[in-house]
C-alpha cells in the first residue's frame, strides 16, 4: 500500500476523534449492557432456518431437514450484538487519476468514519469493489493499521458485486464512497448495497476537474478501466453538454437514493475539511 495513502488514513482517524457515528434506531434491538440484535448468532434463542452457505458453523446444521430432503439448512439463532458499519469503497482506477485528490480524499473520509464508529461503540468493516469484493487487511482496527488498498478496480461496483459480493451485515449502518461516474442504473445498484440495512449513506466524491469541462481545445481522453481513448474537439456546445449531462446523472442518483430511502451528498474532494459539515447535515455523524 502506497505511502501516501496510510497518511491520508492516519489524518482521517485523528479528525475522527472529533466526532461519533449517528446510530439509527433500527439499528438496535434494545440496551441491557449489551445489545440485542435481531440478526442470527449463536445463542441459545432459537429464529429461523436458512441455506446452508460455505463458511457456516457446521454445529449449526438441522440432519433432521437433510435427512428429509437432502438439502443442508442451518438454525439461525438471536445474538447480542454492537451496532456495526459497512463501509464500502470504489477502488476503481479512475479514483486515482494523476493529480487528483479523489483516492486521498477517499481515505480520510474512510478512516475519519472508521474512528467516529469506534466513538459511537460501533463496529466496523472495509469492502473494497475491484474484482468483486475483498475486505481490507486489519479492517477491525485503526484505519493506521489497515493494509492492502489499492485503487486498481476495472469494473463498477454492479460487475464487481456480479463476480463476488460483499458480506454486509444485516442492520447495519452501511456508506458507500465513489464517484459515481459509471453507466450503471443506480435504482439497481442501491437494491444490491440498500437492502437489510439500518441506514445507508451514499457520498459522491468529485474532484474539481470532474465538475468542470476541459477548456475549449483538442483534447484526448482516455478510459481509467478499459484504457479506450477519444479525440475530442472542445467548444462550448460540448461544454453544456458536459455539464448538463453531469446534472442529470445526479438526479438519477438522487431519484433512486429518495426511492430507496438512502440519504445522499456530494462533496468536493479538493474541499474535503470545510465541506465535512455536509455528513452532519445528513446525520451521518456528530460533534463528540
Amino acid at each position: 500500500m502506497q505511502e501516501r495513502y496510510r497518511r491520508n488514513l492516519i489524518e482521517g482517524e485523528k479528525a475522527g476523534q472529533r466526532y461519533r457515528l449517528v446510530i439509527p434506531q433500527t439499528a438496535l434491538a434494545g440496551r441491557a449492557g449489551e445489545l440485542l440484535g435481531r440478526r442470527a448468532g449463536t445463542s441459545i434463542d432459537f429464529q429461523d432456518y436458512r441455506e446452508y452457505h460455505p463458511g457456516d458453523d457446521i454445529r449449526t446444521i438441522d440432519w433432521n431437514i437433510f435427512a428429509r430432503s437432502d438439502k443442508l439448512t442451518v438454525k439461525l439463532f438471536r445474538e447480542e450484538v454492537h451496532p456495526h458499519l459497512d463501509l464500502i469503497i470504489d477502488t476503481s482506477r479512475s479514483m486515482d487519476l494523476e493529480n487528483s485528490p479523489k483516492a486521498d480524499a477517499t481515505l480520510a473520509l474512510a478512516g475519519l468514519l472508521a474512528s467516529a464508529a469506534t466513538n459511537a461503540g460501533c463496529s466496523h468493516n472495509v469492502w473494497l469493489a475491484g474484482e468483486g469484493f475483498r475486505r481490507v487487511e486489519n479492517d477491525t482496527h485503526r484505519p493506521s493499521a489497515w493494509s492492502g488498498i489499492e485503487f486498481d478496480g476495472r469494473r463498477g461496483l454492479d460487475d464487481a458485486h456480479a463476480i463476488f459480493p460483499p458480506q454486509l451485515r444485516r442492520l447495519a449502518i452501511r456508506v458507500l464512497i465513489s464517484d459515481l461516474l459509471w453507466p450503471e442504473d443506480p435504482r439497481v445498484t442501491l437494491r444490491k448495497f440498500a437492502d437489510g440495512a439500518a441506514a445507508m449513506h451514499v457520498i459522491q466524491l468529485l474532484a474539481q476537474d470532474d465538475l468542470d469541462p476541459p477548456d475549449p481545445g483538442s483534447i484526448r481522453l482516455e478510459d481509467a478501466e478499459s484504457g479506450q481513448s477519444l479525440d475530442l474537439a472542445i467548444d462550448a456546445t460540448l461544454q453544456q453538454r458536459y455539464r448538463d449531462a453531469l446534472k442529470n446523472h445526479q438526479q438519477a442518483w438522487h431519484d433512486a437514493c429518495r426511492q430507496h430511502g438512502v440519504r445522499i451528498t456530494t462533496l468536493v474532494a479538493d474541499q474535503l475539511n470545510p465541506s465535512l459539515h455536509r455528513l452532519e447535515e445528513m446525520e451521518l455523524i456528530a460533534p463528540e
